[in-house]
């Protein structure tokens, strides 16, 4: 796997990699990465979708924090250069936020977006 781990533009945040590394203790799955992929779809044109993943498909590519992975497929990983990869807990609820520099407009809610 170490073959996979690469320098790029995204950042993954310490209060997420935080939150994955509780999520994967509750889930007693060492192996899971948070893996982030766009779609089309939402209100904006493409969202995000985030998931667990015990797997890392040919070409992804990986970022390490505190002893997790965020895992970025190929074509995703165009759209967020430059961006982060964060999480919120506040009174609309706790989520992973994207703050992506390529976006030209987002919905309200920040889960989709138009480049």
């Amino acid at each position: 796997m170490n073959n996979n781990l690469r320098t790029f533009p995204v950042q993954f945040t310490d209060v997420a990699a935080k939150k994955v590394k509780s999520l994967i203790t509750k889930e007693k799955n060492p192996l899971l990465k948070l893996r982030i992929h766009i779609a089309g779809g939402g209100c904006s044109g493409f969202e995000y979708v985030f998931s667990f993943d015990d797997s890392i498909m040919e070409g992804d590519v990986i970022v390490e924090k505190q002893g997790v992975f965020l895992v970025i497929d190929p074509v995703s990983l165009q759209y967020l250069i430059g961006g982060s990869v964060d999480y919120t807990e506040g009174l609309n609820g706790s989520r992973f936020i994207v703050n992506n520099p390529n976006a030209k407009t987002t919905c309200s809610c920040g889960s989709s977006f138009n480049i």
